[in-house]
């Protein structure tokens, strides 16, 4: 007796048939008529195109991009260009197997793009499509990157001489309107969504979903990814109202602004993964920081931080606390780690620890030296409450 096929083998079996597939709860969101053009235009690129437009929901059957692409490629054994909506709302990812055809920056560029804000999701795709065609992708997403940087820094500059007042942070959230989409009232939200009081319901906090791909990425992989989520915060602060209340929202906001600003800095200058990591240490400091600015300035309570793990930051969240002991260290540390690492360190087994490379070796990143490691010296700010402000200095 044959077993049910799987939900990749199924969205494969419906790529088979046509390239383009739409959920049915989405099916309004892209009328048959602009899918059928729309595939004439994609036949037309030298890479086959497949569209999968299915709803990404943290702990359903798909929980983003990432893995939707890469199983439904394994699942349909085609390389080509597999473009998903995102896994923070409904901008479009590309991801390429088997190719480079600027793909991914022409999506980037388009969920970066503020004249798209409103457009919908057939001229999205069909920018998508152009921008591949023109090979001017790459440069138009430079573009549009340098435009967000400019404008949260204009508007820092901006604001730095009056963070005490209450007037509102000129930050229009022009981009998160809800547009309605499919049968049954099926709601997408553009862009990023409003902020809620809870940790885990706060859109402006860093997704986790970032980690379950760069624990897995190599060295260049790691690279594009922080690049992208620099880029990603530069226009969430582009994008979120803050009224700056009183002194606590400004100070907050200015931790947030400093930690973007910290994070370029680091992802300019990254000579390995150990900095990588501290790029998104940096990223998910700063998003914590916004989300409790929003928070504090609606009267509600802040944002409760969440640390990154110890032992190797690309592991995401530290939800435990430990006490630990270094190898040959009388010093005892008390530190956040993930999961898996406090139960390696409480079964004095050897956590799944970050290494850097220092006189041609490898070496626990906490074991280079201080003085050459903001890293090190900090733990990745959990040792030290001064990160930001160190990395700022050019420690």
């Amino acid at each position: 007796m044959s077993s049910e096929p799987s939900p990749g083998e199924r969205l494969a079996a419906a790529l088979r048939r046509s390239p383009i597939y739409v959920d049915p709860s989405l099916a309004s969101a892209l009328p048959e008529a602009d899918r059928a053009r729309l595939i004439a235009k994609f036949r037309k690129l030298s890479v086959p195109v497949f569209v999968v437009l299915v709803p990404l929901v943290k702990g359903g059957t798909w929980s983003d991009d990432e893995q939707l692409a890469t199983v439904v490629h394994a699942k349909l054994g085609r390389d080509g260009v597999y473009i998903t909506f995102s896994d923070i709302g409904d901008d479009l990812r590309a991801k390429e197997f088997g190719g480079e055809h600027q793909a991914r920056y022409a999506a980037w560029a388009v969920s970066f793009d503020r004249s798209m804000d409103d457009a919908s999701l057939a001229t999205r795709l069909d920018r998508i499509a152009d921008l591949m065609v023109s090979g001017n992708a790459k440069k138009e997403y430079d573009r549009q990157s340098a435009a967000i940087q400019k404008r949260v820094e204009e508007r820092r500059a901006e604001e730095e001489p009056r963070s005490g007042d209450s007037s509102v942070l000129p930050l229009t959230l022009g981009a998160a309107g809800i547009a309605a989409a499919g049968i049954g009232g099926l709601l997408l939200w553009r862009r990023r969504r409003m902020a809620a009081t809870s940790r885990g319901d706060s859109a402006l906090l860093m997704p986790r979903t970032v980690f379950s791909t760069a624990k897995r990425a190599g060295e260049d992989q790691l690279r594009e990814q922080t690049a992208r989520e620099v880029i990603a915060f530069g226009e969430l602060l582009d994008t979120t109202d803050v009224p700056v209340s009183g002194e606590r929202t400004g100070e907050l906001m200015t931790r947030a602004l400093d930690a973007y600003q910290a994070a370029g800095k680091t992802l300019d200058r990254a000579r390995g993964i150990p900095d990588l990591a501290g790029v998104l240490v940096l990223l998910d400091q700063g998003r914590d920081a916004l989300a409790s600015a929003q928070a504090v300035a609606a009267g509600r309570p802040e944002i409760p931080p969440s640390p990154l793990c110890f032992f190797n930051p690309l592991h995401g969240d530290a939800a435990t606390r430990i006490e630990w002991r270094p190898i040959g260290s009388r010093r005892r540390l008390r530190v956040h780690a993930c999961r898996d690492c406090a139960r390696a360190a409480r079964t004095k087994e050897t956590p799944d620890i970050l290494t850097d490379r220092r006189d041609g070796r490898d070496v626990p990143y906490f074991e280079a030296d201080p003085s050459q490691s903001v890293w090190a010296e900090t733990g990745y700010g959990q040792l030290r409450d001064d990160l930001i402000h160190r990395v700022l200095r050019g420690d």
